[in-house]
């Protein structure tokens, strides 16, 4: 067998491998209860003489051929290790072959195979079991340990999440709200952003919400750095160090079991005169047993290529978009310097404890290695159980001192070194016994059970929640009577804060909106949220494609073929992704969008016209009415238009002639001229006529319909297509604008108060609403507009 010029190590070179390792080890540690009941068993073979005791090589023989694998690479090796053994195995196989040339029975050898190597083979295994047993525990705290981590990660980023999403609401909330409850929701909303986040008072909303998410979204990033740092140590210094624990063990246990084969030897060797030539080959074989060389063949087998699991990264709330980088703004920085200072304070003292606790287990493995050697007469269990106890310990304080550092230095990259200059508070916890208010939000500390913190020098007072907020201006050690008049002025500060807050809000500008509330907030894109979850890519689609859409409207109608009608069912899905406007002439205000001030007829001239100048319509399919409101017509009659098609896919018509009206199906109807036709067996329909707008429930124009239905001749009554089960013209919904407002967008009406829109989709969540104006659909924010009191 080879020398090892240099010895490997299973924590440098095996990543991440405890589980193959442990079960290695552990059929080691097996394997020395096969050996021990081996000699158990010779010693009665022994009695037996040769015969069994050749039976009993050939036995173990196979025994080893069935665990070669295992116990050279393990159960799950990466490479096939062939007709290849270990090396403890090839000295085992000696030993049998020693053992198959040594027959003789012999009564003294076989007392002492049992009292001189069964029965310490059996202690030892038990010995050796114990330590990986410990070894495992430890393996799993350290595992636990790694998943609290990231639990603690994925904590802080649920609470990250919650923040931004609780911030949200209150946004849309405040937003939303109506002018008679603005006021009360907008002092709720300081109030709350005051009691969570402590920070003074922003008369911009926005930037306030903004700032209430900085505090946890900081707290996450430092979360991040921390939990990568201490899986760094995880995977780069306690497994390499557990697996190196391991591999000791596996090296002991092989040395100690060189020492038993010796012995074995010497006693066969003493006691066979005859085997004394092959009782010196398997002596001169056993010693060459390197305990490294097993390990340098299961390295070998069981080195798969590794990857260090990656990074932990930023990762962006779903309903509050942001970056990566810390926020420096004035308010973020005294709670930074805060954290830095508190951080920074307990790094020297947590340094000086990790280096005595490391030279402590330094020191117990000192102790193990005189075991090992034997010059140590104690326990090897027991030093090992305190090791791991102590190394447990050390990893603790070390957490403590990797995590202080990372904040100081996360911190420092970010801001610089932001404790400069800075004069601390020297709190100190307390339980107040008289009631007493947080210096810094106000707020009573309530119970006596509550803890605050006092500082010690100029008796400043906050919750617990508040201590990492309030800024680094201490004056230094004060009288008694200088901290009660620190204390008046400072209780003084928090109530003119809030008055001034409150003051401020009630104050209205000239009737409009309340100045620092609904000056209404500058709205737009940029600052809303655009999240798929939102609703409003949506909305903002739809609004662009109605925008565009409607600014040709003459283009559409110029169009001289249309395809053949189509139920108003039909193209509903078509209608979700575009939508035509309408150009009609103006029905009764009710049912109809607002048109342009150059377009809209009042009332009184639409009461003028004449019936000859009434838009006229032909049936070119019979129908019968099937409800009440509907009017039965045949195929050919000429009919009245009173109400063309707003979208539903039915019109109000009267007979010519007649005097009962109703609705029939918008794609039954072909439009013709405005005047009454003088012979109605005309087929024709002059293309200078002015054809009516295709309905969003129905094909685009019924022109060659009729065209086809009217230079056919024939009596067959033609059957109409399906028509919609919705009927009735639609009823608009009408809103006024509350407050001016200016686009900032094509996607956007500009407004001025008291103008009126056609209400198409209320807020989805976003804070914008859709409206028509003039055929044309955009967006306004929706706290700018209110319902019209005649709708």
């Amino acid at each position: 067998m080879a020398e090892v010029d240099v010895v490997p190590t299973f924590g440098g070179d095996l990543k991440d491998a405890f589980k193959p390792v442990n079960a290695w080890v552990s059929n080691g540690i097996a394997w020395l209860d096969d050996i021990q009941q081996f000699y158990r068993e010779r010693s009665v073979i022994e009695k037996d003489y040769s015969t069994k005791l050749s039976a009993l090589a050939k036995k173990y023989y196979e025994k080893k051929a069935r665990k070669s694998s295992s116990l050279s690479v393990g159960d799950n090796p990466h490479l096939t290790p062939g007709s290849l053994e270990s090396a403890s195995l090839t000295t085992w196989s000696t030993q049998l072959t020693t053992v198959e040339s040594c027959a003789a029975e012999h009564d003294r050898f076989s007392t002492e195979l049992t009292t001189r190597l069964a029965d310490p083979l059996k202690n030892l295994a038990a010995k050796y079991e114990d330590i990986r047993k410990r070894h495992a525990e430890y393996a799993a705290r350290l595992e636990r340990d790694r998943d609290v981590s990231y639990a603690e990660l994925k904590k802080v980023k649920s609470n990250y999440d919650n923040v931004c999403q609780d911030v949200e609401s209150r946004r849309k909330k405040l937003e939303s709200a109506l002018d008679h409850g603005k006021q009360k929701a907008q002092n709720a909303y300081q109030q709350q952003v005051l009691d969570m986040h402590n920070v003074k008072v922003w008369k911009d909303p926005v930037s306030l919400y903004n700032r209430s998410a900085d505090f946890y979204k900081n707290s996450y990033l430092i979360a991040i750095n921390v939990t990568n740092a201490l899986k760094e140590k995880y995977y780069h210094d306690y497994v390499p160090e557990l697996l190196n624990n391991l591999q000791d063990l596996n090296e002991t246990r092989t040395a100690r079991l060189n020492s038993m084969w010796a012995y074995a030897a010497q006693l066969e060797k003493s006691t066979l005169a005859k085997c004394i030539e092959s009782l010196v080959f398997l002596a001169s074989k056993i010693p060459r047993n390197n305990p490294s060389l097993d390990s340098i063949m299961f390295i070998r087998h069981n080195a798969p290529p590794w990857h260090e699991p990656p990074d932990f990264g930023f990762e962006p709330s779903p309903v509050w978009h942001d970056d990566a980088h810390m926020v420096v703004d004035e308010t973020a920085k005294v709670f930074l310097r805060n954290l830095m200072g508190k951080s920074k304070s307990q790094i020297s003292e947590l340094k000086r404890e990790v280096d005595k606790k490391r030279r402590e287990v330094d020191n117990l493995k000192t102790v193990r290695a005189g075991i090992r050697e034997g010059k140590d007469k104690r326990d090897e269990g027991e030093v090992v159980s305190a090791m791991l106890s102590m190394q447990d310990e050390l990893h603790r304080i070390d957490h403590k001192r990797l995590t202080a550092e990372v904040e100081t230095s996360t911190i420092k990259s970010a801001v610089g070194d932001v404790t400069l200059g800075a004069r601390n508070h020297n709190f100190k916890s307390q339980s107040f016994k008289i009631p007493m208010h947080c210096d810094l939000c106000g707020e009573r500390i309530w119970g006596l059970s509550a803890k605050g913190f006092e500082c010690i020098d100029c008796g400043y007072t906050c919750h617990s929640k508040c201590s990492m907020k309030v800024p680094a201006t201490c004056p230094g050690e004060q009288s008694k009577e200088e901290k009660k008049k620190l204390k008046v002025e400072r209780q003084e500060a928090c109530r003119s804060a809030t008055m001034t807050t409150t003051t401020s809000h009630l104050t209205s500008n000239g009737g409009g909106p309340l100045e620092g509330v609904a000056e209404v907030p500058a709205l737009s894109r940029s600052n809303t949220m655009n999240s798929l979850s939102s609703g409003y890519a949506t909305s903002a689609h739809r609004s662009v494609a109605r925008s565009t859409l409607s600014s040709a409207p003459e283009e559409a109608h110029e169009e001289t073929t249309s395809p053949a009608p189509q139920t108003p069912a039909a193209t509903k899905a078509s209608i979700i992704n575009t939508r035509r406007n309408r150009v009609v002439a103006p029905p009764p205000d009710k049912y109809i969008s607002e048109l342009p001030a150059a377009e809209v007829l009042s009332n009184n001239s639409l009461s003028s016209i004449s019936s000859n100048q009434q838009q006229m319509g032909r049936m070119i399919y019979a129908y019968g009415a099937n409800e009440e409101g509907e009017i039965s017509v045949d195929e050919g009659n000429d009919v009245v238009i009173l109400e063309p098609d707003d979208g539903s896919g039915w019109m109000k018509v009267r007979a010519a002639g007649g005097a009962q009206d109703g609705l029939v199906p918008a794609s039954y109807v072909e439009l013709t001229s405005r005047r009454r036709p003088q012979t109605t067996t005309s087929t024709s329909t002059s293309t200078s006529q002015q054809q009516r707008p295709d309905s969003t429930y129905s094909n685009n124009s019924s022109t060659s319909a009729s065209a086809a239905g009217s230079s056919t001749t024939t009596t067959t009554k033609k059957k109409g297509p399906a028509v919609a089960p919705k009927k009735g013209a639609k009823k608009l919904h009408y809103v006024e604008a509350m407050y001016d407002y200016e686009a900032r967008s094509d996607a956007e009406w500009s407004m001025q108060e008291g103008d009126r829109f056609v209400l198409v989709a209320t807020d989805a969540g976003d804070g914008w609403s859709d409206v028509e104006k003039g055929g044309v659909v955009k967006s306004v924010p929706a706290n700018y507009i209110q319902d019209c009191h005649d709708n």
